[in-house]
């Protein structure tokens, strides 16, 4: 741009040049005088040398003192005899190399894996989890263990103890899967990361069984959904109370509830069938039964319909954590 406009004055001169690109003279002149040499700044006479910084950049890199920061590896060199440097050019030759950053040891993250779990029949996926019951007086609180099929929503196997520990919930597992007649790899196991679900007792009996083993991810309540779900069922009810007064208490509650849960409960998640009926396999017949009194009653009153009713068929497939390919499958079809 200034040499065009240099240039230009040459030939037409500097006044028209000025005013056609509107510009002042005198940033016109500034532009030609010619610009004085930068003068070359001396090196400080206490500055490090080339080589000096070097070496503390090595030292501050090395294995020893790579985590530490420079003021606590100033004074450690000091307690051995030893100086490099100050502290600030420390930090000033850090900066210069661009490593002025946090330099403690800090914990890994780490990246979980979303769980992606898909159940098409009964005994596939079970879902397993811990919640407290108030007890008697306050802090006190009895264990309720609930293990549930992610298909069916049937409580495959449940208990209240006064404690939570891995030992009672090895047990619980190993009956119900004994109950169930499951087979070996079969079946997979899912829960949070609580610590009887994480114990080794819990573990060494799943490698026994042959169970695959599955993991919520920390702090994210969505990836463990049914026991939750079911946990909020059961403390919504209107005859839960706000403290049992023994953990006999709790247990008598618990056998009404999970009773009437099964064989009772209407669940709107597999099609308002009990989740015995579509444990054991008798929700095609219902189904069946509840399409002829739909199909009398179109033909009885037709006028009362658009079209004939149908009667509500249990999900082909439950999963937990949907993976995105087979959501944008659904929407596609």
């Amino acid at each position: 741009m200034v040499e065009i406009v240099l240039e230009s004055a040459e030939k037409f001169g500097i006044k028209p040049t000025c005013d056609c690109l509107r510009l002042s003279r005198a940033c016109f002149y500034r532009w030609r005088k010619p610009s004085p040499p930068q003068k070359v700044r001396a090196a400080h006479p206490r500055a490090l040398k080339r080589k000096e910084k070097e070496e503390v950049l090595d030292i501050l890199n090395n294995e020893r003192f790579v985590d530490q920061s420079p003021p606590t590896v100033y004074n450690t060199l000091l307690d051995e005899g030893v100086y490099l440097c100050s502290v600030s050019t420390m930090y000033r030759i850090m900066r210069e190399a661009k490593e002025v950053r946090e330099r403690r040891q800090k914990a890994r993250v780490c990246n979980y894996k979303k769980p992606e779990l898909l159940a098409t029949s009964p005994n596939q996926v079970w879902s397993w989890d811990i919640t407290k019951l108030k007890g008697p007086v306050k802090w006190q609180y009895f264990y309720l263990y609930v293990i549930i099929d992610i298909y069916s929503r049937y409580v495959v196997g449940w208990m209240v103890a006064k404690q939570e520990l891995g030992v009672l919930a090895r047990q619980l597992i190993k009956d119900s899967y004994i109950r169930q007649q499951v087979n070996p790899e079969q079946l997979t196991l899912h829960s949070d990361r609580g610590s009887s679900m994480k114990s080794k007792p819990v573990a060494n009996l799943l490698v026994d069984l042959g169970v695959i083993k599955s993991h919520s991810r920390p702090s994210v309540s969505d990836d463990n959904p049914f026991s939750e779900a079911q946990f909020k069922t059961l403390k919504y009810m209107p005859e839960f109370p706000g403290h049992f007064g023994s953990i006999e208490d709790a247990r008598v509650h618990c056998v009404r509830f999970f009773d009437w849960y099964n064989k009772e409960h209407y669940h709107s998640g597999i099609g308002y069938y009990t989740p015995e009926m579509v444990h054991y396999g008798s929700a095609d017949d219902v189904k069946k039964h509840r399409q002829k009194v739909l199909e009398a009653a179109w033909e009885n009153h037709p006028e009362r319909f658009k079209r004939l009713p149908l009667a509500t068929s249990v999900p082909e497939e439950v999963y937990i954590n949907k993976p995105e390919v087979a959501a944008k499958e659904n929407v596609l079809t």
